[in-house]
């Protein structure tokens, strides 16, 4: 394994190895397609059927259902995904399958048809549990022993994810929202084949990495760029902790647990869109989705707190200050996803987007810079790609071109179809785009922070995002006060929206370098898998919440107004901030001081 590390060294690219570039390219296909994708779905389902475009004309409580448990188990399955490649198909093998599925995915969702949507949807899902945990594997595996160098490869990697979102919102959502919902959707496809096929010609590059499983256990993601590396986990290592087998009643536990959460996540879009309940009975004024989850979540708490219990002092501190980190995570993405929910309902329907005279034409040329400067320099890495590699993998790197051509082509043709109007109307789904441009650009200044002597503990990081986080749906509160009872649409400035996204994109800059990484430091070693499994399931958690919360908007809006929905998602996030920075004293404590 050493002499491929080598190997791969010898063709840097920036500095780092070709290999890693590869990755890059992929994990931006990939990620083009998936948020491309997924800003298009809510607008898609929601848009009126008799007009220009039509969509479904799903109500939003129904899309945001589906939308919710969609995004929900994209953080589940990877826990099977990742175990799948330890045990079976390694990591490249995982990728491979991974892009295969979601591309039959991409290609269901172009017949905007219902059979297609949920296997659109499903497909989806399965492939994501497949490449999503794996890509970080393989950058883990190619970097060992070389771990001053790791947090730049994490940074690089972060920035093709980024890139991808960026560049699959703006074209996707353009295309979608300007040509057809079925462009969008095949646009979406058409990368994510490019990104297959290009990744497929180019796995010898990496040898025997990520070829067959491994033993050691490593929580890599790109979130965690900011922060020390964490160490890999040798599952063979002697353990000097008290060890904490999981007993039957533990089992019972997961599984009731399991079984009532998937009862719910499935059945509260299916009684809702398809009037299918499965959970159709009531205990006293509660529901039998309500009941179900309820008890789920019961259950699951005492699953972790009689664990908790029952290790050392030392540990059983650790964990809980890991749990009290999972349920503010829990909160932040409740709020946070609403990104690409209600948030986008609120471009579409109450943002004032239509621009006319110089307005039309700042708007014209800021939107030409944004989308041409990232892409040349992306083009540029490519040719550097090309100049290492092209003797050893021509046709990955002749595919990878032709997927540039096109994209270029794409682009170009965007920009002139938008100069030659001489009014333009802000797609909703351009907002989506400023999350990634905001991270792309204020990255390096946090980084700069967190490597300071004023870099905050994780309590305080945790405080500081979700006080962002609220903050930037304040911005949206001030906006929307001037909106009466029930509206439909209504004229809001485009600044209120842009503000909020910048403020949501500093609180996440401050909550993402924080949870896994933390986790791998606080952890034992023969835990990691587990607990890796809980955090994503607070996302998941998360996720759901959002889609449910976020389907509130008719209800709140009719009964009180617009900007008490968004006074919701102020109160609560700025709220559990503030407990989190009170709480900064117990939780340094709890972590014994881990950093």
């Amino acid at each position: 394994m050493n002499t491929d590390i080598e190997n791969l060294f010898k063709d840097k690219v920036i500095g780092h190895p070709a290999g890693l570039f590869v990755i890059f390219f992929t994990e931006m296909w990939e990620r083009f397609s998936f948020y491309g994708m997924k800003i298009l779905l809510v607008l898609f389902l929601t848009a009126p059927f008799l007009s220009d475009n039509p969509g479904w004309e799903w109500s939003r409580e129904n899309a945001l259902a589906l939308i919710g448990t969609y995004s929900s188990l994209l953080y589940l399955t990877p826990i099977v995904g990742g175990w799948l490649a330890d045990k079976y198909t390694g990591y490249k093998g995982a990728v491979i399958i991974g892009c295969f599925i979601m591309m039959l995915g991409h290609a269901a969702m172009v017949f905007e048809t219902t059979w297609s949507l949920y296997l659109g949807l499903a497909l989806l899902v399965i492939g994501t549990g497949f490449f999503k945990p794996n890509m970080t594997s393989m950058i883990s595996e190619m970097y060992r022993g070389k771990e001053s160098k790791k947090d730049g490869a994490y940074t690089i990697y972060y920035m093709g994810v980024n890139a991808g979102a960026f560049f699959g919102m703006m074209l996707c959502g353009y295309l979608a929202e300007n040509v057809g919902w079925s462009y969008g959707f095949g646009l979406a496809g058409i990368f994510m084949l490019g990104g297959l096929i290009q990744f497929w010609l180019a796995k010898d590059l990496f040898g025997a990495i990520g070829a067959k499983p491994t033993k050691v256990h490593e929580v890599e993601l790109p979130q965690n760029i900011n922060e020390e590396s964490p160490k890999g986990h040798d599952v063979t290592a002697p353990v000097k902790d008290k060890l904490n087998p999981f007993k039957s009643f533990d089992l019972i536990l997961i599984a009731l647990s399991s079984i009532g959460g998937l009862l719910y996540l499935f059945n509260d879009p299916m009684s809702k869109i398809g009037n299918i309940n499965m959970l159709n009975f009531n205990i006293g004024p509660f529901d039998g989705s309500s009941v179900v989850i309820v008890l789920a979540l019961i259950l699951f708490l005492i699953l972790i707190i009689s664990r908790i219990i029952r290790y050392t002092p030392i540990v059983r501190d650790k964990i809980i200050a890991v749990s009290i980190c999972g349920v503010f995570t829990v909160i932040f993405f409740a709020a946070f996803e609403q990104s690409l929910g209600s948030m986008t309902l609120f471009a579409r329907d109450y943002t004032a987007r239509a621009l006319t005279g110089n307005s039309a034409t700042v708007f014209k040329i800021i939107d030409s810079i944004l989308t041409v400067v990232p892409l040349a320099i992306i083009t540029w890495v490519l040719y550097l790609l090309f100049k290492k590699t092209f003797s050893k993998i021509a046709l990955s790197n002749i595919v990878l071109a032709a997927t540039f051509v096109f994209l270029w082509y794409v682009v170009f043709y965007k920009i002139n179809n938008e100069f030659s109007k001489d009014a333009t109307e802000v797609g909703a789904s351009w907002f989506g785009i400023l999350n990634s441009f905001f991270i792309i650009t204020l990255a390096p200044l946090f980084s700069k922070w967190w490597e300071s002597k004023y870099n905050p503990s994780a309590a305080m990081k945790y405080g500081i995002g979700l006080m962002l986080l609220g903050l930037g749906f304040g911005v949206l509160v001030f906006g929307t006060l001037g909106i009466p009872q029930g509206a439909k649409t209504a004229s809001v400035s485009m600044v209120f929206l842009i503000f909020a996204y910048l403020f949501h994109t500093m609180g996440e800059l401050c909550i993402s370098p924080v949870g896994l990484s933390y986790l791998s430091k606080l952890v034992p070693a023969r835990m990691i898998g587990f607990m890796f499994g809980i955090w994503y399931l607070a996302i998941a958690i998360g996720q759901k919440a959002a889609g449910t919360m976020g389907g509130m908007i008719d209800k709140i809006t009719e009964q009180y107004s617009l900007s008490t929905f968004f006074l919701i998602f102020t109160l609560v996030p700025a709220g559990f901030g503030l407990l989190a920075m009170l709480l900064n004293p117990l939780l340094k404590k709890l972590m014994h001081e881990v950093r």
